[in-house]
Formats: C-alpha cells, sequence, structure tokens
C-alpha cells in the first residue's frame, strides 16, 4: 500500500514536472499540444475513490493552469475526465473482473488500454479545447486541433506506458 502511494506521488511529481518544463514549449503551428499530465489520472488504481480521484485531478490541473496563466481550463478538463473514468473503464472490465487493478496493458491488455486512453484523451482534449475557444464557431479549425493534439498526447502515453511495461 505505502508502495503504491509512493509511487503515485512520484509519477504525480515527473508528469508534471515533464509537462511543465518539456511539453509545454512544444507548438507546431498551433495544433500539437502534447498533454501527458492526463496520464496521471489515467493511471490511479480503479478502485481509489471518486472523490479522491476528482481531488486529485482538479490539484494536477490547477498546477498546470498556474504554469500555463490559463485559469482553471486544464483542472476543468481534467475533473471532466476524471469523472468519466469509471464508467470509460466499465465498458472494457467486467463486474467481476474489477478487483484493485492500475490500468495497464497488463491488466486491460493491449485493445483495451489503447480504447479506454484514446477515448478519454479525447474527452480530455474536447473539452480543454472547447471550453479554450468558449465557442463553435471556429469548429474547423478546433477539430484538427482536438485530433491532432489528441493523437500526439495517445502515442505519447502509449509510448510512455509500453517504456514502463518492461
Amino acid at each position: 500500500m505505502q508502495q503504491l502511494v509512493l509511487q503515485n506521488i512520484l509519477r504525480f511529481i515527473l508528469v508534471v514536472l515533464v509537462q511543465i518544463f518539456v511539453l509545454d514549449n512544444i507548438q507546431f503551428l498551433g495544433y500539437v499540444s502534447p498533454m501527458l499530465y492526463i496520464l496521471f489520472i489515467l493511471s490511479l488504481p480503479i478502485h481509489t475513490p471518486r472523490g479522491g480521484v476528482l481531488l486529485l485531478a482538479f490539484f494536477i490541473g490547477l498546477i498546470i493552469d498556474m504554469f500555463n496563466n490559463t485559469m482553471g481550463m486544464h483542472a476543468f478538463a481534467t475533473v471532466f475526465a476524471a469523472f468519466l473514468r469509471r464508467p470509460v473503464f466499465n465498458l472494457f472490465v467486467s463486474a467481476e473482473e474489477m478487483t484493485n487493478v492500475t490500468p495497464s496493458f497488463r491488466t486491460f491488455g493491449v485493445t483495451g488500454y489503447v480504447k479506454y486512453v484514446v477515448i478519454l484523451v479525447l474527452i480530455h482534449h474536447t473539452v480543454l479545447f472547447l471550453v479554450e475557444s468558449f465557442s463553435f464557431v471556429n469548429i474547423l479549425l478546433l477539430t484538427p486541433k482536438i485530433l491532432i493534439s489528441s493523437l500526439v498526447t495517445i502515442l505519447l502515453i502509449l509510448g510512455v506506458m509500453s517504456f514502463f511495461r518492461k
């Protein structure tokens, strides 16, 4: 139990530092904004109390907001994705298989984990960029930004998880 808590604290710190000092400096024509910090919420054990997950999501989003000067947009999007994490999880794992698992390739299988990550990253990025633009007027400009940033984030998350799988 203590090892899991220490592992999550380390993961939190590492993901925030990488996001702030490396990934926030990557911009390509305004369309690519990788958001690795969402990996922290995706990787929490499934039976973590929902209130705790929402609080951690708010806290990590707020830290990213403070460094990006985005006034709560990341916090809102991350809490929204964290709120939908359990229902998305239930799509891939039956009730009798539900133990205190940490979502990964090993526990979900490759296909299940990829679907889990894709759905939650798309939800997170859609909410984030819709709140950022605060309108549907530029939906033709917003859609590629959501899709490209989501694709880069998904590939980054899958790469990190496959690297640490070994």
